[in-house]
């Protein structure tokens, strides 16, 4: 199974950002982890994925970059999730969410899931299939900065 799952975790890179806006994307996972301190107290880190087993946390971590010289601007952040993770929300809040492979967007709380009986029901953390973030602001050439968000290993 951890295998599998790591294998799901490569999949999870973001997608491309439009290319013509010469935007570069880079994306790491981390579990995060309780460990006991000295004093008794414990800490929250992160560390690499070397193993995971269900109810791991995960903190995913998306870098952009404008690479070009020109200022980039009105594109788009898409980062799929593996089958394998449950979503648990973003550190900014501005994400929308696809529970249908990516056809469709909006804020979790807007959508709504099909389940396979056909029946109609508002839209859980647990459909969603990809998260994006939309910049309609400029990126000046060399800047950029990180999108950050958690899931739970199923």
């Amino acid at each position: 199974m951890v295998k599998r799952f790591l294998f799901a975790l490569s999949l999870a890179l973001p997608g491309a950002a439009m290319a013509a806006n010469n935007v570069s994307l880079s994306s790491d996972v981390y579990v995060e982890r309780k460990v006991a301190k000295p004093n008794g107290t414990t800490a929250l880190i992160l560390e690499e994925p070397t193993t995971v087993t269900a109810g791991d946390k995960l903190v995913f971590v998306v870098k952009y970059k404008n690479v070009g010289n020109a200022p980039a601007s009105d594109f788009s952040v898409t980062n799929p999730l593996p089958k394998t993770v449950v979503f648990n929300g973003t550190a900014d809040g501005t994400e929308l969410v696809s529970v249908d492979g990516g056809k469709s967007w909006g804020p979790l709380g807007a959508l709504t899931y099909v389940g396979s009986n056909g029946n109609i029901r508002p839209a859980l953390m647990t459909d969603v299939t990809h998260v994006k973030w939309r910049f309609n602001r400029t990126l000046s050439a060399g800047s950029g900065g990180k999108l950050v968000f958690r899931g739970t290993v199923k």
